[in-house]
């Protein structure tokens, strides 16, 4: 049997205490889904990629995203350029570790897996 998911990337999530994270803390936890979305405003990192929780009211349909921050510079060029080509589907981004005691920038740590291509 073939995997569905290949292990890319663990990594850290850069710049939370700007962002949004306090908003949500109380919804997040290791497993959390979150979604990588390229960022070509970005006047700091020319790869920025964020990091978004995405929640959905059931009642009303209303989406909510919350920047949460982002991969760290240094590590986003490639997840960057597959954005650029249109593969938003292609990673999976889950919340690994959560440790509210830790240094802000060690507080949530990411696993990125490459989802296999169903279109087969």
């Amino acid at each position: 049997m073939k995997a569905k998911k290949l292990f890319f990337k663990e990594c850290h999530l850069a710049g939370r205490q700007y962002h949004d994270v306090d908003e949500v803390w109380n919804e997040l936890h290791v497993g959390t889904q979150l979604e990588l979305q390229r960022d070509l405003d970005n006047r700091h990192d020319k790869n920025a990629v964020a990091v978004v929780y995405r929640t959905v009211d059931v009642d009303t349909g209303i989406v909510e995203e919350y920047l949460l921050g982002y991969i760290p510079s240094g590590e986003n060029e490639t997840i960057a350029q597959l954005l650029e080509m249109g593969w938003e589907d292609i990673f999976e981004c889950r919340i690994s570790k959560i440790n509210p005691e830790a240094h802000y920038e060690n507080q949530i740590r990411l696993t990125i897996r490459i989802v296999k291509n169903e279109k087969e």
